[in-house]
């Protein structure tokens, strides 16, 4: 019988069972379990991730984790901190849609508090004055889930409660 081995110090940085995070481009989520399975001949720890929107569930490598940008869900200081960054930009969007589109999606990527924010606050600006495309509307939508879902966890409220503070902090700026 052959014996695998996990090196230790690569487990001391991992999420925990029950840790709330946030996954780029999926949202916020509950680590629902973590397991061990081969990915190709090596034995990896893997994150079960249960993510409330669209009742998803990512199983995803816990050390390529932070290669992907997945963290811990922000707590409330870090969350007023992020919104009040945000409420001090200078919105400076490219007219050219797909110039937009393209800055939005990498701003989406990155999984930070502050890009996302700062990318519903932009596109709903943009919405006020001219009406966006499909496309648009579709990424603004999903902004504003990622950022709902972060809400959520990080007031510990409801989603009709987490969308009046998403539309007092960021949308009624």
């Amino acid at each position: 019988m052959q014996t695998y081995h996990i090196n230790i110090n690569e487990c001391q940085d991992m999420f925990q069972i029950g840790e709330k995070i946030v996954y780029p481009m999926y949202g916020a989520g509950i680590v629902e379990s973590i397991e061990q399975d081969f990915h190709g001949t090596k034995l990896e720890m893997y994150y079960i991730i249960q993510i409330p929107k669209n009742n998803l569930k990512i199983r995803l490598i816990a050390n390529k984790s932070e290669q992907l940008g997945v963290r811990a869900v922000a707590n409330k200081e870090e969350f007023e901190k992020a919104l009040e960054h945000v409420a001090a930009k200078k919105i400076v969007m490219p007219e050219n849609w797909s110039l937009r589109y393209k800055d939005n999606l990498e701003k989406l990527k990155t999984g930070r508090l502050d890009m996302v924010t700062e990318v519903v606050k932009n596109l709903n600006e943009r919405e006020k004055r001219k009406k966006l495309s499909s496309i648009e509307k579709k990424l603004f939508n999903t902004a504003k889930q990622i950022v709902l879902s972060e809400i959520i966890y990080s007031y510990e409220i409801d989603t009709e409660k987490a969308e009046e503070l998403l539309a007092n902090l960021v949308l009624n700026c």
